[in-house]
């Protein structure tokens, strides 16, 4: 008995030690990291910050989801072609994101701003083109 009583208060002393123990909280994803694998993500701010915005299908208006003209940077994660259109309803110029490793990064400056719809796999309007002293 007296053998079985000091298992059980070393195991009560484990306990209590264990539940002192520091728990460290799951690692929110942050930057283009939020982007779910899949999904379009336009941000509001560069480099992946902001607000975010994920997409799975043709938005004709970003104003709905309170992205319009405020995409400064995206991540295209899916197998689609991503047509960017300056205004809503898939009119006006389009800029394309394409899908794999470079369809990653920040908008040209000139078209931080600028975007109020986005439609996959096109087809495209006519082309923004690529602004002054911007490489293609």
């Amino acid at each position: 008995m007296k053998h079985t009583k000091r298992i059980l208060a070393g195991l009560a002393g484990a306990v209590t030690v264990l539940s002192m123990a520091p728990v460290s909280p799951a690692h929110a994803a942050d930057g283009y990291d939020r982007c779910p694998d899949g999904y379009y993500c336009m941000f509001s701010g560069l480099d992946g910050t902001g607000d975010m915005i994920a997409l799975r299908t043709n938005t004709p208006d970003l104003a709905a989801l309170g992205m319009n003209d405020r995409a400064k940077s995206d991540w295209n994660r899916t197998a689609s072609t991503i047509y960017l259109w300056s205004d809503t309803n898939y009119t006006g110029c389009t800029a394309v994101t394409s899908a794999g490793p470079t369809g990653k990064g920040n908008l040209f400056p000139t078209y931080q701003d600028f975007f109020s719809s986005v439609q996959f796999d096109g087809p495209g309007g006519p082309n923004c083109g690529t602004p002054p002293g911007e490489a293609s």
